[in-house]
């Protein structure tokens, strides 16, 4: 599915650095974060009048595991750097970018290129599969993401137990075969697409990292990139 999000437009050059509002940030977040998952749940929700839909969805509880997990990531290297003076604007910080570039939003509050290198770079990756499939984010949906790592789990269990019966389920319901091998597919297309795009970047003269940043934020729809694709904090993309 792709993208319907604002990948990284905004009403301001600075995007939300020109408020530096820490209100005003939480609600975006607030808002970019339901955005991500899948509006189909929240019909479901609608009809039975109940958000176990939601929070029992695997799709959903994947999604909002990896971004709290990149959250509790990022924040101890942004604070042990001293990029922040404390704790919390750390938390700051990470929270809300996290937030952004993984459904594919890309909205900045700070120019995050002047990070620590693993800084940015864990924040681009989150966006090439974290939103859920049917939302407005962008990438190759969470839902593919389990899938891929559920069969590359059966299959190392299986070359351990050649004879175990070991089928891949999502959600209590086993996946078809069929469906497996469209989402390998898909997954070859897109590595595939990535590497051969990067390869033409760098022949254009550009850098490693930009060519390579430049790709995945474009194929991706994140908005904002590295070196001379994009400065997230003086332009939208």
């Amino acid at each position: 599915m792709h993208d319907d999000g604002p990948g990284g437009f905004s009403s301001h050059d600075a995007s939300f650095a020109y408020w530096n509002s820490p209100v005003l940030e939480t609600v975006a977040m607030l808002f970019m974060v339901l955005s991500g998952i899948s509006f189909l749940r929240y019909f479901a929700v609608w009809r039975s009048r109940s958000s176990a839909i939601v929070l029992g969805d695997a799709e959903v509880r994947a999604y909002l595991l990896v971004m709290a997990g990149a959250v509790a990531v990022l924040t101890p290297v942004l604070a042990g750097n001293a990029v922040y003076e404390d704790h919390l604007s750390a938390l700051r910080a990470a929270a809300f970018h996290v937030v952004s570039m993984a459904t594919t939003t890309g909205y900045a509050s700070t120019d995050y290129a002047l990070w620590p290198a693993f800084g940015p770079v864990l924040l681009i990756f989150p966006g090439c599969f974290v939103s859920c499939a049917g939302s407005t984010g962008g990438g190759i949906k969470m839902v593919r993401m389990l899938l891929l790592v559920k069969q590359a789990r059966r299959e190392l269990v299986r070359i351990i137990h050649p004879r175990v019966v070991n089928p891949v389920t999502l959600g209590g319901a086993t996946v078809p075969p069929t469906v497996l091998a469209a989402v390998l597919a898909f997954m070859l297309i897109y590595g595939a697409s990535i590497v051969g795009l990067t390869l033409l970047m760098l022949l254009s003269g550009l850098d490693l990292v930009t060519a390579f940043s430049a790709v995945i934020v474009c194929v991706n729809n994140i908005g904002p990139g590295l070196g001379q694709s994009g400065r997230p904090a003086t332009s939208g993309c």
